[in-house]
């Protein structure tokens, strides 16, 4: 088209036709661009800048120079005023605060105003372990802001100041969000009060970590924007903007901001509560790749794999199984891993919910009472015993395997299995198997022993990929192999 319209305007020129050139122009795409002026008057007096401190011991150094060679510390003491050994000086009291807890400043980020009466959401990492959280609004009065509660997994924090009638901002549907639509950025980069960027939203559900799908922008964004208000251009919050990506320290053209809608879902209970409480089922969770799904079954990746269950847990009772993949939790599809424990965090606990899981080629519905987020003490794993010699030749997987004590079985919590004791050069062996390593299930067959397994590979496809499952330490590996 553009080319059709460039040959077009050339043959007008060169005829002097301008009324043609006047046609053309009317009928090529116009791109507007937003003017935010009006928007950023409205909306800069709801947002803050956020200064913290904390409480440092200051020593004062007692002597001459520890840890310095005598020619650095006799600089200093020549071009620095530092008395000269042998020289007389007027004698120095210490401080009278020496020793005593001081308050410094420990850093600078934003926040923006959610609620009328002082409810200012920020970043959990702008005001982590501060001592004293100062909020300065754009009319330069200062408060000292109460902290309500944070939450470090979503990275958001509410503060509360004692005022009343203030200016604040409108939230928006971070669900609405479109790729390409236009937002704009207020903040304190580097400390520069109400600096305003904009730019476009780049992608949606950006996975960067285990509870939030971000909202990746071109943004610029820089340390000081932390915890301040992404805007659409209605002027309402979508969200918060938290991270960059940088190789340097500073912007460099991808930013990501936490959606409104999960920051809310999170400041509601900090605000109530004080902290955030989330359900749990008790699960180990790996990434499902093309080729583990195919051999599953399961044609595309989908679903969350389960490497491990903890005993006694939600998962566990509820008959949930390491080596299950999750296709849904309360009647929502999990397309990829990082879906599972947003959904169950979001599930309060107590709640007992319907949960699909693929098992041995069919799907199977079980139910699962949602527990607390309770952290659980991780266990060392322990050196695996010496399985026995039994049937120690090598077979289409490229394994010798050995029977699995009782003491092992329970160690791993598993009720059969046969234990890797040599590795020759095959399909496993390639695929980072390792002695010590325990076979529990071969496609839909659960091992109950050397024999049966030696049997089972014998009857293998050779021409088709078949699922091994793998059981190291406290996970449940799937290594899709092709046997010899």
């Amino acid at each position: 088209m553009i080319k059709k319209y460039f040959i077009a305007l050339l043959a007008a020129l060169s005829l002097g036709n301008f009324s043609f050139i006047s046609s053309v122009y009317a009928q090529s795409p116009r791109v507007s661009i937003p003017d935010f002026a009006d928007l950023v008057e409205k909306a800069s007096p709801a947002v803050v800048n956020i200064r913290t401190t904390e409480k440092v011991v200051v020593q004062q150094a007692q002597g001459g120079f520890p840890g310095m060679p005598d020619d650095q510390a006799e600089f200093f003491r020549r071009f620095f005023g530092v008395p000269i050994p042998g020289i007389p000086s007027a004698p120095k009291q210490p401080p009278a605060n020496q020793g005593q807890p001081q308050e410094a400043d420990r850093g600078v980020g934003s926040g923006f105003i959610f609620d009328a009466n002082g409810l200012i959401l920020t970043n959990a990492h702008v005001v982590e372990g501060a001592s004293t959280i100062y909020v300065t609004l754009t009319d330069k009065r200062e408060f000292k802001a109460k902290l309500l509660g944070l939450d470090k997994r979503t990275d958001v924090a509410v503060v509360k100041i004692e005022a009343h009638d203030l200016p604040k901002l409108p939230l928006g549907d971070s669900s609405k969000v479109r790729v390409g639509e236009w937002v704009l950025a207020i903040g304190s980069p580097f400390g520069l009060e109400n600096s305003v960027t904009a730019g476009i939203v780049s992608a949606k559900s950006r996975d960067t970590g285990d509870y939030l799908p971000f909202i990746q922008t071109d943004v610029a964004v820089n340390p000081g924007n932390s915890g301040g208000p992404l805007l659409n251009t209605a002027g309402q919050v979508i969200g918060i903007n938290s991270q960059i990506f940088s190789r340097s320290g500073g912007y460099m053209g991808i930013s990501f901001a936490i959606p409104i809608d999960e920051a809310m879902r999170v400041a509601d209970q900090l605000r109530t509560n004080g902290k955030l409480v989330r359900g749990k089922i008790g699960v180990a969770l790996g990434d499902m790749t093309k080729e583990v799904a195919e051999s599953l079954g399961l044609g595309k990746p989908r679903g969350a794999y389960v490497r491990n269950v903890e005993p006694g847990g939600p998962a566990a009772l509820g008959g949930i199984e390491s080596g299950d993949v999750i296709l849904s939790f309360h009647g929502k599809e999990i397309a990829k891993s990082t879906d599972l424990p947003r959904l169950v965090g979001e599930t309060k606990p107590g709640t007992a919910v319907n949960v699909q899981v693929w098992r041995k080629g069919s799907t199977r519905d079980l139910t699962v009472t949602v527990g607390g987020d309770s952290e659980v003490a991780a266990t060392a794993s322990k050196k695996p015993e010496a399985g026995s010699a039994a049937g120690g030749s090598a077979n289409a997987l490229g394994v010798s395997v050995g029977e699995l004590s009782d003491a092992r079985k329970k160690e791993l919590n598993i009720h059969g299995g046969v234990e890797v004791i040599g590795i020759n050069d095959g399909a496993l062996a390639r695929s980072g198997v390792r002695p010590g390593d325990v076979i529990v299930r071969i496609a839909d067959v659960d091992i109950s022993g050397v024999k049966q397994f030696e049997s089972l590979v014998k009857g293998l496809d050779s021409n088709k990929a078949v699922p091994v499952f793998v059981r190291r330490a406290d996970s449940t590996l799937i290594i899709p192999v092709r046997p010899k």
